[in-house]
């Protein structure tokens, strides 16, 4: 059997004694494992393979992990994993107890900061630099960022502190949508090079200083110098943007000339000042199918290799997302006011379609969730509808803005929440396990969550017809396999709805575990337990007349939510009873504890935390024996 290069390579060190000649060789390896397993695991395939060369050549010239790489969102860094001792592991990729597919700092020293959000890694560089100095420790900190995660505010927070402070730091900006044309790109390759050796850098800083030490004129003459190379320098670069906030840039240059990058960084390394390298990738290089098409192979589930078609088995019922995508344009058809808005996910949210229809009437923000929110305040304060959709994680960084900017006017925004509840593989970064708790807690705002599909669509409706703001959270995946209805009719405000009647206890769910509360049910009625269930619909506000009426009837209750138990649904039903002064009930709730969840599938997930039908079940069957 023929041992690769790859499989000498235990650590860094095995990498910097190959040849460079070989790295080429090394690269196609990478490349052509990283396909295998996430053809078999899903994964952020484009993001990684684009990054192969960026991240061997860092390796090559760099001492990790006692220097730190820091990688933006860590989607990127699956070349990164195998090359830092998890080659053996790679196949549990996302998979429970397997490694993640994002950097965390428990799973390795090599992973310098954890990650899963965009654009925090030139700020936890920066932390991680000013740290070094206080400790007289001269290690280089490296902070590789994307083009997309440039677009959120927070990078460019990083950016002017650390031109501010003039820390030692270096930023790398893998571009992989920029196209370079051949001769630029060769001339400003060129330039980047030798402006970057360390004894030019030292002749252009001694020069300088020798300027401003002319009396009366130096400090003119030098400014008037740098101007001049400066204008030529970014006349053919980008980097006027950087060198504003007072980095020193290079670039852009090809991200997949390993010589190149070797080079670059090995003469970067020896400054001490803030550096900002401009590489220019291809997002999925090396797999045709993802260079075809990078925004589908960017979070891929399971395919074939040979055709980068998905085997993965095809869901019976319609997703959330889609259901979602396909009732904005309906209901946008006879609405003129209804606006939409996402935050650089227009395909993850389903709202493709609506901006190919209704592209005045459709805003992609970019990675700028805070800003997202504000603007859709600014139009509701004009008379619109605007339709936030964004992903429940990622609405985690808008927190202040829906409170100031949205609630506190009560203006009329609505949020469509997906992702809402545990959503497998992508771990604890991407679970929306707190939105209930964290938007319920927000004077007029109204938060709900349907029990299927159906039921989306008639909260959307009533959503935008009412006057203040509403969050609307439904789950990742396919729903229940219902029928749409054609028209759907607007919910009253606050009240649930009794799916089941029973003496024996009272089941109360929310948003999707209203399905598996279903299931369980049916599960007691073959044991002789008679339950009533309620679709609660609404966290905020709580029916609380039929609960405190049902209640005082059962008094055996189990609250079930895909949310931590923390401020939660259940934490609503105790508030409620105690505002009500009812007593003499026992209460279980389901729900997430104090923890963060791991990754794995949503089944396995949703069994082991205990809201599935089995553990509704169970949790019926110890009211009524304890």
């Amino acid at each position: 059997m023929t041992v690769g290069l790859l499989d000498t390579i235990i650590s860094p060190l095995e990498l910097k004694k190959i040849p460079r000649s070989d790295l080429p060789a090394l690269a196609a390896e990478l490349r052509k494992i990283i396909v295998q397993v996430v053809s078999k695991t899903g994964g952020h395939l484009a993001s990684s393979l684009g990054a192969v060369e960026l991240t061997i050549a860092l390796h090559y010239v760099f001492e990790a992990p006692k220097d730190k790489i820091v990688w933006d969102v860590g989607h990127q860094a699956y070349a990164h994993k195998l090359l830092t001792g998890r080659k053996d592991q790679f196949h549990t990729l996302r998979q429970h107890n397997g490694i993640s597919g994002f950097t965390r700092r428990s799973e390795s020293p090599y992973d310098a900061f954890s990650a899963g959000h965009s654009s925090t890694s030139i700020s936890a560089g920066l932390g991680i630099s000013c740290a070094k100095r206080l400790k007289n420790d001269p290690a280089k900190v490296i902070a590789v960022i994307g083009d997309g995660s440039l677009t959120a505010g927070m990078a460019y927070e990083g950016l002017n502190q650390a031109g501010d402070i003039h820390k030692d730091l270096i930023v790398i900006l893998n571009d992989n949508e920029m196209s370079i044309n051949q001769n630029v790109g060769a001339l400003s390759s060129f330039l980047s090079r030798k402006f970057s050796a360390k004894m030019l850098q030292d002749l252009r800083r001694e020069f300088g200083d020798f300027l401003k030490s002319l009396p009366m004129i130096g400090d003119d003459v030098y400014q008037f110098a740098k101007r001049s190379e400066d204008s030529f320098k970014t006349f053919i670069t980008p980097g006027m943007l950087f060198e504003a906030f007072s980095f020193e840039y290079f670039g852009p240059i090809n991200g997949h000339r390993l010589n190149h990058l070797i080079d670059i960084l090995n003469n970067i390394k020896m400054l001490k000042e803030p550096v900002l390298l401009h590489v220019s990738t291809v997002k999925g290089k090396g797999y045709l199918p993802a260079e075809k098409n990078p925004v589908h192979f960017h979070g891929v589930g399971c395919f074939e290799i040979e055709s980068g078609v998905s085997n993965g088995r095809k869901p019976t019922a319609p997703n959330y997302t889609d259901v979602f995508g396909k009732a904005m344009i309906k209901l946008a058809e006879t609405n003129k006011r209804i606006v939409a808005i996402t935050a650089a996910m227009p395909e993850g949210t389903g709202l493709i379609k609506f901006s190919e229809a209704y592209p005045d009437r459709f805003f992609d923000v970019g990675i700028a969730e805070q800003h997202g929110v504000t603007f859709a305040a600014g139009m509701a304060t004009e008379g619109f509808k605007p339709v936030v959709a964004i992903y429940s994680t990622f609405l985690q960084r808008a927190y202040d803005q829906i409170l100031h900017d949205v609630c506190l006017e009560a203006l009329p925004v609505v949020f469509a929440i997906d992702r809402g509840g545990i959503v497998g593989e992508d771990g604890s970064t991407h679970h929306g396990l707190f939105d209930l708790s964290f938007l319920r807690s927000l004077p007029n705002m109204v938060v709900m969550a349907p029990k299927d599909e159906n039921e989306l669509c008639a909260m959307l409706a009533t959503a935008i017809a009412h006057p203040g703001p509403v969050a609307l959270r439904y789950p990742r995946g396919a729903g229940w396999g219902v029928n749409i209805a054609s028209e759907w009719p607007l919910l009253p405000i606050g009240k649930a709805e009794i799916l089941k009647n029973g003496d024996d206890v009272l089941i109360l769910a929310i948003g999707r575990t209203v399905g598996e509360a279903l299931q369980a049910w049916e599960i007691l009625l073959k044991e002789g337990i008679s339950a009533t269930l309620v679709n609660a619909r609404f966290v905020k506000p709580l029916d609380s007349d039929m609960i405190c009426s049902l209640v005082k009837k059962i008094p055996r209750i189990v609250t079930v939510e895909e949310n931590v138990l923390q401020g939660g649904f259940g934490s609503a039903v105790l508030e409620c009873l105690s505002d009500h002064a009812v007593t003499g009930y026992r209460l279980i709730r389901l729900g997430i504890p104090d923890s963060f969840v791991e990754h794995g599938s949503q089944s396995l997930l949703r069994s082991k935390y205990g809201i599935d039908a089995q553990a509704i079940a169970q949790a019926s069957r110890r009211l009524l024996t304890e």
